[in-house]
């Protein structure tokens, strides 16, 4: 939603003065780039089922037709203050519009913003003064922003735009002036704090964009994200809740008590046993040899059909829409087990018991499974973030610069926790022990709430020695869950409200020190030679760590968690230009996470599988259900090499090509090529390719690989 600041109010009252005998300038362009898909395939997050490519593209399908008119206006404000306007209207015709965001047309802050930058610039007692919304570049690393991170950036199209492109444009006050003869800079930075445009990153989780990271699909993707995983579990615990009462447990027997008394079978119990589902219809039971069914088959038909036998009429039916089991096809026996290999929900949940299941299951006899919600809870627009930069050129012409920013991280993180879906009341987690109640049955034992040191305890071992049912309570000591886990011994202490595991977008403050260099030497090879480097000390940034011991027990309010870390950051490059004017630039690149968590552990399921529980930072670009939540890695390097060179009569052409490889095997390929064929009138063509280790930030954007054209018309 659209707020107006203190400095954009100030602004438009500036801009409000009568102008009728005040000169302005009007120039700007039109462009249209069109966009095809140079290979076919699938892109991440797409709305395909489990099991299908329903939604893939072949090699020509239309990615973008996208048309503009930006306007850029100029005037005077008495003698000595300026203001200048920039309008951007834009409309890509196949862009992705969601309930959450529109990518096709007008979005605020976001690169297709109507408002673009709306400034005055004025001096005062020796301080040039400049008020509006705008954009500060620090930071001038190849193909990427270090730096650069006091405006946020729109990922629509990853890092195909032109930073100044994808740049969002906030309100802010910059004030700086000259010192030493021009050979230094002062600048301080008041801004506005506002949060990239990430693609995916919303409740609707935008299906069909092209890029997707697999990190936000595994959080809103409609076929593998938990914000969607986590009803369909809900309704597959809702399931075996209704089997159970009807007796599919029992011998038929009317079970009253659901699933509680089912704390000491996990899900990995059921998968990896036999059950006999034929001989008596309705009735689920150890089975003999001769009519037993492997229970992930069971397991699986049961969370695809529901309890409808013909798989088309249970509300509690997946239908093979999210990955909740490792499927592929419709049939009976399209599925397999493997909680070493995990690619699917129920198989990163092998400890977790059917107690928990009744957990899940929520309120509802036939339905109110536990459900999921997304929501934002942002810095205010006004709350806003501070700079300061030093700058200077030595006698010796070493160029520096020190920066500090205290921010919002731009870059945003989202919290998991469970809720009373009625009240909004957030939830307390219990890890609950089994109890032996006899004749076979286990239940939670209420009376304790399990640390991870005594789950780890207990899963270190040949099989489990006892089991953990997760529990859900809100303050005043309720129980939520299908069936009440006190069984009316204590009245009043079952809550029938629904709950919800909610997912909360935030923003992070941290503290932003940074650096950076640049000298040019002269060589007898390469000629001029300029080295150059940006450095970045990053405080209380934010980082995914997955603790797959509480995963596996169901617990996924804190089996998937954001945590503090530092971060340093840096790039070290070297220009140089030959054949006269061909400009050759190399990078190296490292992110460095100075609180890398790394708990390596192995653990055992009921029926004694071995599986990793570690504890560990994920990879926010790429961590999936279907790749075991891929762990980051302590040091990431990449690696970059630019050329650019003009061609042509009069230099009327230009090309660019710039190529990043990434540690772990991703690769990025961009040319472009731009041709004047009048003053007024460019040609526009590009190649963006992706392609490498599908599980790597770039090579996950393999079938999102394109080509472009386009043309410009300039006006003045």
């Amino acid at each position: 939603m659209y707020r107006k600041t203190a400095i954009s109010s100030a602004v438009l009252m500036a801009l409000t003065v009568p102008m009728g005998a005040q000169a302005f300038e009007v120039s700007g362009y039109l462009k249209n780039e069109t966009s095809v898909f140079a290979r076919s395939g699938q892109v991440t997050g797409a709305a395909a089922s489990a099991i299908d490519n329903s939604d893939s593209h072949s090699a020509g399908d239309l990615l973008k037709f996208e048309n503009s008119a930006r306007l850029f206006v100029n005037g005077d404000i008495g003698e000595n203050a300026i203001w200048h306007a920039d309008l951007n209207f834009i409309y890509d015709s196949e862009a992705v519009k969601s309930s959450a965001f529109d990518y096709r047309g007008y979005e605020p802050y976001s690169q297709h913003d109507y408002l673009r930058e709306l400034y005055v610039e004025m001096p005062v007692g020796g301080w040039d003064v400049k008020l509006g919304k705008q954009q500060v570049v620090w930071g001038t690393a190849d193909g990427m922003k270090l730096l650069d991170v006091i405006n946020p950036t729109d990922y629509r199209e990853l890092n195909q735009n032109t930073m100044e492109d994808s740049r969002i444009p906030v309100w802010m006050a910059k004030v700086e002036r000259e010192l030493a003869d021009n050979k230094g800079n002062l600048q301080f930075v008041l801004s506005q704090s506002q949060v990239n445009v990430i693609p995916g990153l919303n409740e609707n989780g935008d299906a069909g964009h092209p890029f997707i990271m697999k990190g936000v699909d595994a959080i809103t993707g409609q076929v593998n994200g938990f914000l969607n995983l986590t009803p369909a579990l809900g309704a597959t615990a809702q399931s075996f809740t209704n089997a159970a009462r009807f007796g599919a447990f029992t011998g038929g027997a009317a079970n009253p008590a659901g699933l509680l008394p089912f704390a000491g079978l996990t899900v990995d119990g059921f998968a990896s046993g036999f059950w006999d589902p034929f001989s008596k219809p309705g009735e689920i039971l150890p089975a003999t040899p001769q009519t037993g069914a492997p229970g992930f088959i069971l397991l699986n038909n049961i969370a695809q059909c529901g309890l409808d036998p013909t798989c088309t009429s249970d509300p509690n039916a997946n239908n093979f829409v999210t990955n909740l089991m490792p499927v592929t096809g419709t049939g009976f026996m399209d599925t397999s087990w493997d909680p070493v290999k995990r690619t699917s929900a129920f198989e990163h949940l092998p400890n977790a018991t059917f107690a928990t299941f009744n957990t899940f299951a929520g309120a509802g006899f036939a339905g109110g499974s536990a459900g999921a919600s997304y929501r934002r809870d942002l810095p205010d627009s006004e709350d806003p973030n501070f700079g300061v930069r030093f700058k200077q050129v030595t006698s010796g012409g070493l160029g520096y610069s020190l920066n500090y920013l205290y921010n919002y991280d731009p870059n945003p993180y989202v919290d998991l926790d469970w809720h009373d879906a009625a009240t909004g009341e957030k939830l307390n987690v219990q890890r609950a022990g089994s109890m032996n109640v006899g004749g076979g049955a286990f239940v939670p034992n209420l009376a304790s709430d399990r640390s991870r040191d005594q789950i780890r305890r207990d899963l270190t071992g040949a099989g489990a020695a006892d089991t953990t049912s997760i529990l859900l309570r809100n303050a005043a000591g309720q129980y939520y869950g299908a069936v009440d886990p006190t069984f009316g011994m204590m009245p009043g202490a079952h809550n029938t409200n629904p709950v919800e595991l909610r997912f909360t977008e935030k923003m992070q403050r941290s503290h932003n020190l940074g650096a950076s260099f640049d000298y040019a030497l002269d060589t007898e090879t390469l000629g001029p030679v300029v080295l150059r480097g940006e450095f970045l000390y990053q405080m209380d940034a934010k980082q995914p760590v997955v603790d797959n011991l509480l995963l596996g027990i169901g617990d996924l309010a804190n089996g998937l968690s954001m945590e503090d870390a530092d971060m340093f950051k840096y790039v070290l490059g070297a220009d140089i230009t030959v054949l006269t004017n061909m400009m050759i630039s190399a990078q190296f690149i490292q992110f460095v996470n100075l609180d890398y968590v790394n708990d390596r552990d192995r653990c055992a399921t009921q029926t004694g599988i071995v599986f990793d529980c570690s504890r560990y930072t994920a990879d926010f670009a790429t961590m999936n259900p279907t790749n075991g939540l891929r762990a980051g890695e302590e040091f990431k390097e990449f690696y970059s090499l630019f050329f650019s060179k003009p061609f042509g009569p009069s230099q009327r052409g230009r090309w660019n090509n710039i190529t990043i490889y990434e540690d772990g095997g991703g690769w990025w390929n961009r040319f472009d090529v731009d041709w004047s064929f009048t003053d007024s009138l460019m040609g526009l063509a590009e190649l963006n390719y992706y392609w490498g280790d599908e599980n790597t930030t770039f090579g996950q954007f393999k079938d999102s690989s394109n080509v472009q054209v386009g043309l410009k018309y300039f006006f003045y």
